[in-house]
């Protein structure tokens, strides 16, 4: 028997045997995971399997979680006595081993137990980089096979374990994060290995959601900030789900962390729709040519889940939510403020991150005594390639997001048998 229902938040119908769907009642809500257990626990189990909040019944790979620890010197070079940093990347002097270098690791790791679980044979990915990565790690590891799209302006993202070369991956050449979003969906439908699902996928902002449980786990309670950088937004709304499990337990706070989440302007599309008091994005504001001047590509969907019932609009409503564009320049000295200060590197997104905190703290939006939670997203790629080996993406198979149908199924084809 299951230990989670699946609920839809607008129509409040409970279903079962979903995987990766829309209720069929109501197609602008996300379906939301409901588990019989009400109060959190920690079973006997290594890594994020020891969670009982994830909707997976079996672990059939290890899988190592985030590292959480209290902050000395940001905290010190910031002036606040109750910082803690969620590091999701390879560290090992500090316990963090996550080779990809990217907390969506855990998101590949639920996902591919879940869709396991499930009985799905093989899954389609689209990714602007770090999912990638993490699908192509975990399907090496576990033996389960996946489709990877990327787009080519986040190739520089497309570094692979020399474990992973053989991984199916296709490049569309001619289109953004959210074209390889469109190709993935037909490359599913021409393979039969079903599209992941993106945000709509339960298992996936579960998975992403595991940063809150270590880091409830370790502080003992819930914090009073949240911070993260967004790109579809999958991460803060599985945050925000773990949060709302947490206020039921009933014994780590009895209200939400005010999340504060950030994007690299100009392309901040949530950024700007917020700040209005919108919960409908505006066209201008998703324009393909703002992707080009921003230096975090992995953040540039143009589909996010910010509208849709139970995303990222209603989040930061049940949060008094703040957001923040961040600009490169800013970026890249919030990266190297964090280096200097923790002693580790942080990708890009990361810094997105911190430089919303440095803004929130010049502004007074947080105290020095609030307890202040830091998603650092992705760190220690240099650490982890000045170890190991590393390859970039070396024979990618180019496609147009234009690609005909009949093109498609014979490049599948041709692909499949390569790498088979």
């Amino acid at each position: 028997m299951s230990h989670f229902n699946i609920r839809c938040r607008a129509c409040g119908k409970s279903l079962e045997h979903v995987y990766c769907a829309f209720c069929e009642h109501c197609k602008d809500a996300l379906l939301v995971t409901e588990y019989h257990d009400k109060l959190f626990s920690e079973k006997d189990s290594a890594g994020i399997w020891k969670y009982n909040w994830l909707p997976v019944h079996l672990s059939s790979f290890e899988q190592p979680g985030p590292v959480v620890y209290k902050s000395e010197e940001l905290a010190d070079e910031l002036e606040l006595r109750n910082l803690y940093i969620v590091f999701n990347g390879y560290w090992p002097e500090r316990g963090a081993f996550i080779e990809t270098c990217t907390f969506k690791e855990f998101e590949a790791a639920v996902v591919l137990q879940n869709a396991i679980d499930n009985g799905i044979e093989g899954l389609t990915v689209a990714s602007a980089g770090n999912t990638a990565r993490a699908f192509a790690h975990l399907s090496s590891i576990s033996g389960f096979p996946v489709l990877i799209v990327v787009p080519r302006m986040c190739l520089s993202e497309m570094w692979y374990l020399e474990s992973h070369t053989g991984i199916s991956t296709f490049v569309v050449g001619d289109g953004d994060y959210s074209n390889a979003i469109d190709v993935a969906k037909r490359i599913a439908m021409a393979s039969g290995m079903p599209f992941e699902g993106g945000t709509k996928n339960i298992a996936k902002r579960d998975g992403l959601g595991i940063v809150m449980l270590e880091a409830v786990s370790k502080i003992g309670r819930l914090p009073d900030h949240y911070f993260q950088a967004v790109g579809s937004g999958a991460g803060a709304v599985g945050v925000w789900e773990m949060c709302e499990r947490f206020l039921r337990d009933g014994r780590f706070g009895s209200s939400f962390p005010q999340m504060h989440l950030a994007q690299n302007a100009p392309f901040a599309p949530m950024v700007k729709a917020w700040l209005k008091g919108s919960r409908s994005l505006f066209a201008e504001d998703l324009r393909p040519e703002l992707i080009g001047e921003i230096s975090t590509r992995v953040l540039s969907s143009r589909y996010p889940a910010y509208s849709v019932k139970g995303g990222v609009y209603d989040a930061l409503t049940a949060t008094n939510g703040m957001t923040y564009g961040i600009r490169n320049e800013d970026v890249f000295v919030a990266q190297n403020i964090f280096h200097a200060a923790e002693g580790i590197d942080v990708v890009p997104a990361a810094g997105v991150a911190v430089a919303a905190l440095m803004s929130a703290v010049n502004s007074g939006a947080v105290r020095k005594n609030d307890t202040i939670l830091l998603n650092i997203t992705g760190g220690g790629e240099k650490h982890f390639k000045d170890k190991n080996k590393a390859h970039m993406l070396s024979e990618p198979v180019f496609v147009s997001k234009d690609i005909t149908d009949d093109d498609m199924e014979k490049l599948l084809c041709d692909t499949l048998k390569k790498n088979s």
